[in-house]
């Protein structure tokens, strides 16, 4: 047994990397289980007056009672079909002395498969995840530093701005979620755990976490659009986007995680065995990237239909210019990209889906925060401004220190005080620009 996962480990080692628990986790888990179903039948099998070989737990294959003589074939156990999804045949033989050794050996007959273990998609996998992990710590960082900006200053504090945080914190949330689910499922630091509630947690954290970014992305989409259609102010109903952006999200994994503890309560809940609980938690996405994608077209004509209006000067090129500058800073605040695969599941195009949703993705709060805060005008303004009075107070403080160093040496006001006004028009000058 401890050849075979050897073995398993050597040759499969990175590709549930994306998705899943750590192989050699994944091994542990599933023979656990293979080995309490076994246990299960084998003790409802009647020993009595039974004149052959016992059911055997060979701690990889259940094998039921058989008579002397008699060659029993399996398929390759179930744990080894995850890993290489290779259906070969492994058989055993009741002899007087007991069960014979399986032949052939697992390796052979259930381990490698070349069109699984191809080495390019092992570097594929390693590739990704560095990428996606690389995306979502500047993200992090760069979401930090814009969400402190938008809360420190209170010109900034508007429903728009508002709305931003909390897309803003849903990115931060996501990324972290993201980052300790890869350091506690991969990360040789934490042994497989017998106990798997803290693996359960770290699960409906990182599914809460992902739906609600997709869902503040769809409030940004309503905003936006309820700006250009509705007659009325949208800013009394921004308690109605927090019910949307964390409200929804919470009703969907609570009903995820009732369904997958009574319906699929296996591992780490990393599978996706049963179709109801993941169903459960995808339909939800769906539906808001397909909501947020029918908005971005309808702000996009919109957005033609001004352009057009007889009051909008400038010729057909700068029209297309704007336009095209308008739906490139929409793509993501919109989430667009992911319209690509969110309803047609295309296998052929599987690396393609992962790069979008996984690579992509990860860059997709770095992109946000640079378009919608740093590169605002208003927060530049601001930042402006601050910087200014600092270097206003700092050249004050720094003039006052040689008034007063001159006061002592030469007892009198005056010298200094004609130093000082000859500077002040240099001051002002300075003031007037900052501001």
């Amino acid at each position: 047994m401890k050849t075979v996962s050897s073995v398993l480990i050597l040759s499969f080692p990175l590709l549930l990397l994306v998705n899943g628990f750590d192989p050699d986790c994944i091994l542990q888990l599933e023979i656990k289980d293979e080995e309490r179903k076994c246990m299960a039948k084998l003790n409802r099998q009647s020993a009595a007056v039974f004149r052959g070989c016992l059911g055997d737990w060979d701690n990889i294959t259940c094998w039921d009672q058989a008579n002397y003589g008699e060659t029993v074939t399996q398929t390759c156990p179930l744990v080894l079909r995850h890993f290489f999804n290779k259906n070969g045949n492994v058989s055993r033989t009741c002899t007087i002395n007991g069960w014979t050794d399986p032949y052939p050996h697992y390796v052979n007959a259930c381990g490698h498969n070349e069109n699984v273990t191809e080495v390019h998609k092992i570097y594929f996998y390693v590739i990704v995840k560095a990428i996606y992990t690389f995306g979502h710590s500047a993200s992090l960082i760069a979401l930090t530093i814009g969400s402190a900006i938008l809360c420190l200053f209170r010109k900034l504090h508007c429903t728009r701005n508002y709305i931003h945080l909390n897309l803003f914190l849903s990115f931060i949330l996501k990324a972290i979620s993201v980052l300790v689910k890869d350091d506690f499922l991969y990360s040789s630091t934490y042994p497989c755990p017998d106990s798997l509630v803290g693996c359960k947690i770290i699960l409906v954290f990182f599914h809460y976490c992902v739906t609600a970014n997709f869902y503040w992305l769809l409030v940004e989409g309503l905003y936006l659009h309820t700006l250009l259609v509705v007659i009325f102010s949208p800013n009394r109903h921004f308690t109605i986007y927090l019910l949307i952006g964390w409200g929804i999200p919470t009703i969907c994994i609570v009903v995820w995680l009732v369904t997958r503890t009574y319906l699929e309560d296996t591992g780490c809940w990393d599978t996706n065995e049963h179709r109801v609980p993941w169903w459960i938690i995808r339909i939800p996405i769906i539906i808001s990237i397909i909501v947020n994608f029918c908005l971005f077209i309808n702000i996009i004509r919109i957005l033609i239909q001004k352009l057009r209006s007889p009051d909008v000067g400038g010729n057909d090129q700068s029209q297309c210019m704007r336009l095209t500058k308008s739906t490139l800073l929409l793509i993501p605040l919109f989430g667009v990209h992911y319209m690509v695969f969110a309803v047609f599941q295309m296998p052929s195009f599987s690396e393609c889906q992962i790069w979008f949703e996984l690579c992509v993705g990860s860059f997709q709060g770095l992109v946000v925060v640079i378009l919608y805060c740093f590169l605002n005008t208003e927060v530049q303004g601001e930042l402006k401004r601050k910087w200014g009075s600092l270097y206003l107070n700092r050249y004050l403080s720094h003039d006052y220190r040689l008034h007063s160093l001159s006061i002592s040496r030469n007892g009198s006001e005056s010298a200094p005080q004609f130093h000082r006004n000859s500077r002040a028009p240099s001051i002002m000058q300075t003031e007037t620009s900052i501001i």
